[in-house]
């Protein structure tokens, strides 16, 4: 597939002023984001910004005693590097791909040579933040006052939201570590999707059937980030 059309496939990268995707393409990279792989570590400096096409990365907040909680998920409609560009070169936080797939890089000083250089560039990667930091102080929100299977459904969407198909390949270990509970609370709830004939789990496979009847039983969280996502990014976001 010739780079440009696989650029298209993050739908920042797509939105870019044309003149600017056309200088890109000779800057981006191609990468291969397997299941698992870290882009970076709590604390350390990013060296690459990284534009999922088909993956999706989570990025993670890990406490002292091993524990961890995903804060926000990133996939093609996003970046992942966001503390490089606003003037910060790393994050508490840890970026791990959870969904295996492809994606494109950028070296940290195009990156930012980029975003001081041209204004179009800053408004847009901007405004994705803004969108970012919504889906981050919404997740907070859910896990602290919505039961596990309303926030289950709620990251199954999302999740979604960033892939072209209607399945997802996690264990429920990974699902309970990205929400930080217990795996058999995960269970549970997966179990009542399935007998509301919601989902279909087998294996670390999971079937969305009915996405409508998933939207019907999340709480209000998933809408919210959704629709900020549209809000800010309607030029690159679908409807």
């Amino acid at each position: 597939m010739p780079l440009s059309n696989a650029m298209m496939k993050n739908q920042l990268l797509a939105a870019l002023p044309e003149p600017e995707r056309v200088r890109w393409e000779a800057m981006l990279e191609p990468v291969c984001l397997p299941r698992g792989m870290v882009l970076y570590e709590s604390g350390s400096a990013q060296r690459y910004v990284y534009f999922p096409t088909t993956a999706i990365v989570s990025l993670v907040y890990l406490l002292e005693d091993g524990g961890s909680s995903e804060i926000a998920v990133v996939g093609k409609e996003g970046v992942v590097g966001v503390p490089l560009f606003m003037g910060g070169s790393s994050t508490p936080s840890r970026a791990v791909v959870q969904t295996a797939g492809q994606g494109f890089r950028l070296s940290a000083r195009t990156m930012q040579d980029e975003f001081e250089r041209v204004r179009p560039v800053m408004h847009l990667l901007l405004r994705y933040t803004q969108a970012l930091i919504t889906q981050m102080a919404q997740t907070a929100v859910c896990n602290r006052h919505h039961s596990l299977d309303k926030q289950l459904c709620r990251w199954l969407l999302l999740s979604l939201d960033r892939l072209d198909g209607n399945e997802l390949l996690m264990t429920q270990e990974l699902i309970a570590n990205m929400l930080g509970v217990r795996r058999e609370g995960v269970t549970e709830a997966a179990l009542k999707l399935q007998q509301a004939g919601l989902i279909r789990y087998a294996r670390g496979h999971i079937e969305v059937l009915d996405r409508k009847g998933l939207e019907l039983r999340t709480c209000e969280c998933y809408a919210v980030v959704r629709n900020e996502y549209r809000r800010l990014l309607p030029a690159c976001i679908a409807a």
